[in-house]
């Protein structure tokens, strides 16, 4: 059977690739897509996650917005990477499916409530915002959850601060409460990401589908690939989240290693770091790994793969 996953999500040029990664590969059931800021505000995230849905011709699963700001600190998005929009580059097709009426924290809950335990897996791509405050409305989820599965952190350096990673430092308070909750967390950092290069013979690959949803990803690659160089250095762009999806649709695409993990919220010079403890074999009851080393070609192939199964969707 699929593995059920709720996406949080921030579209966000690899984003929306998560997006369309989910929703084309026949071993994952997108049963929800929440937004959240991060990448951009909240509005403009959340109109650019029902843009995707009209590109991926998805229809029947629930979008719902959530957190418009972070538990304590002030909005930062990343407009230098992802630009005004968010998801800069494509022309964005106008919406057509309707928000869910309910809060992302709401959705969240009774998704994962109206489930059996153990059904949903939680797919984070974004701030934790929506995560933590679900998790404190309703304790209950952490343990009715499959498992947390999170783009973001890193444990050796990361990318908005010398040692912090953008999705963590955002919101480092709320991704300190989804660290030391109760669920097997997985956490694809940087050090994994960071080895998702959309290379040219990857941007080729995705040319060859020439489809609309190919032809889609092809923009998005082309802006973030020159936003990547100039902000970043990269020659080609690291496309994260879409890793997050991968490791529930084929664990062995990575190599993971269970570590104690917690989040530093009072430093100086590492404010959001993600700690991993690794002085140490990682006790019986460490509910926490890292992510470790990509298969890039198995990788890069779940996501033509996914393409190739969207096809052209009906305008």
């Amino acid at each position: 059977m699929p593995r059920k996953i709720i996406l949080d999500c921030d579209p966000g040029h690899d984003d929306a690739i998560a997006i369309l990664l989910a929703h084309g590969n026949p071993d994952v059931e997108l049963v929800a897509v929440t937004t959240v800021v991060g990448n951009q505000t909240l509005e403009k995230v959340t109109r650019n996650a029902l843009s995707v849905a009209r590109v991926a011709g998805i229809t029947g699963v629930p979008f719902a917005a959530g957190a418009a700001r972070p538990l304590v600190r002030k909005v930062e998005v990343a407009e230098s990477i992802h630009g005004e929009s968010g998801l800069d580059g494509p022309v964005l097709p106008e919406p057509t499916i309707t928000l869910d009426p309910r809060h992302a924290i709401d959705l969240i809950i009774d998704t994962i409530m109206a489930h059996e335990p153990g059904e949903i897996t939680l797919v984070a791509t974004a701030g934790l915002t929506n995560i933590a405050m679900a998790v404190r409305r309703e304790p209950r989820i952490a343990s009715r959850v499959r498992e947390i599965v999170l783009m973001g952190g890193a444990y050796a350096g990361g990318n908005w601060s010398a040692t912090a990673e953008f999705n963590i430092i955002i919101d480092p308070e709320a991704a300190h409460i989804v660290f030391n909750e109760s669920w097997p967390l997985t956490m694809v950092g940087l050090d994994l990401t960071h080895q998702a290069l959309a290379t040219p013979a990857v941007a080729a690959s995705i040319a060859e589908i020439d489809t609309a949803p190919a032809r889609f990803v092809g923009e998005l690659l082309e802006f973030f690939g020159e936003t990547y160089r100039e902000h970043q250095g990269f020659d080609s762009p690291p496309v994260h989240d879409p890793c997050a999806v991968a490791y529930v649709i084929d664990p062995s695409v990575m190599t993971t290693r269970r570590v104690p993990l917690d989040v530093e919220l009072t430093g100086t010079l590492t404010l959001g770091m993600t700690v991993a403890d690794f002085r140490a074999p990682a006790p019986d009851d460490c509910t926490t790994q890292v992510a470790v080393t990509l298969d890039h070609a198995r990788f890069w192939a779940l996501v033509t793969d996914a393409l190739r199964r969207i096809g052209d969707p009906a305008p």
